[in-house]
């Protein structure tokens, strides 16, 4: 089905069938834990997919058992930890914030559509980066979750912007409040994945049939629809983003975010004060 031949690209992988190209979460050791390495992949490989005009669509899939677990725990501490006076800390937090929202933009920016093939868990970052792709298709085994209110973090990437727009406010509020896990079916009864198939290579196959099936036809009537529907949220969630990066540099760094990663790390629940 995939061509064999790829390149690596810090934490992906990328090759290409015909007019196809395939994007792999490829750290499969790590469950693909989302570190440092992919933030600075992510623009490189979908620049470089909407500047390659042989490429009509792109499918982003992952190696392993997992698409991903989410966020790398262990790069916490350098994304919230900075030195110099109080303003300083939280005028680089906010920037930093800001360099990891255009990481994941740059997939909502391609021009050609974006689909992805999701199995095992596609928790917290995970969700940031699949609501970022034009559609989701899914192995049965999949598991979602907006995690981060878990870890009392206000998700700053995009979910919060993007999955009201897919599944609509009430079923994006139930997810994002509680931070509970939902399996395929699920999704696929809010509308969160198009379609969901018995095991990852059936969900491979399926996002294959899809993306040739887009790219037969024409690809500037493709490419076209796809910038004109994403016109109409472009400002709103560009907006969204804009905010939630203020509101992060603030409250980000808190009693509960030193809780939450305690309580992880010694496995018992958090005991949340608020502060």
């Amino acid at each position: 089905m995939i061509s064999t031949e790829s390149v690596e690209v810090g934490p992906l992988r990328v090759q290409k069938e015909g007019h196809v190209t395939w994007v792999f979460l490829a750290r499969p050791e790590s469950r693909n834990a989302m570190g440092p390495d992919l933030w600075e992949a992510l623009p490189k490989v979908f620049g470089d997919i909407d500047r390659d005009d042989s490429c009509r669509v792109a499918v982003l899939a992952a190696e392993g058992k997992h698409f991903t677990v989410g966020l790398d725990l262990k790069s916490v501490g350098s994304l919230v930890s900075f030195e110099g006076t109080q303003a300083q800390q939280r005028r680089a937090l906010h920037q930093e914030i800001l360099r990891l929202q255009e990481s994941v933009t740059a997939i909502e920016r391609v021009r050609k559509p974006v689909i992805a093939a999701i199995h095992g868990y596609c928790i917290g970052g995970g969700i940031d980066v699949i609501t970022a792709c034009d559609m989701r298709v899914a192995a049965k085994d999949a598991i979602f979750s907006v995690r981060e209110t878990r870890m009392a973090i206000v998700a700053d990437l995009g979910t919060l912007q993007r999955l009201p727009g897919i599944v609509g406010r009430g079923h994006a509020s139930e997810l994002v409040y509680t931070g509970k896990d939902i399996d395929a079916e699920r999704a696929r009864e809010i509308g969160l994945v198009n379609h969901v198939y018995a095991d990852r290579e059936a969900a491979l196959e399926g996002a294959q049939e899809l993306a040739d099936e887009i790219a037969s036809l024409s690809p500037l009537a493709v490419q076209g629809s796809k910038q004109v529907m994403a016109s109409a949220r472009r400002a709103e969630i560009a907006e969204g983003l804009r905010y939630v990066a203020l509101w992060n540099s603030a409250f980000l760094v808190s009693d509960d975010l030193g809780e939450a990663l305690a309580s992880f790390m010694e496995k018992r629940k958090p005991d949340f004060k608020g502060g």
